[in-house]
């Protein structure tokens, strides 16, 4: 079974499946201060606005990085 990750702020959900990962580098380079493989956890949903981080996650191209509303 695939290893999820799931990350929150309260309006949205980021979900990683590191399996998925292409490494492409298009999270970290378009919004790096959500995204920043040096930091642990590397996701922080409360370091931009949250319009941002989910049209950067809609241009991960394998599907790794998926997102929905939280509850």
């Amino acid at each position: 079974m695939d290893t999820v990750k799931e990350y929150g702020n309260g309006e949205i959900i980021v979900r990683w499946t590191p399996s998925l990962c292409t490494h492409s580098g298009r999270c970290v380079r378009n919004l790096p201060a959500v995204f920043d493989v040096r930091r642990r956890p590397w996701i922080d949903l409360h370091a931009a606005r949250t319009a941002d981080i989910i049209h950067v996650v809609e241009l991960c191209p394998s599907g790794a990085l998926t997102w929905h509303k939280a509850e």
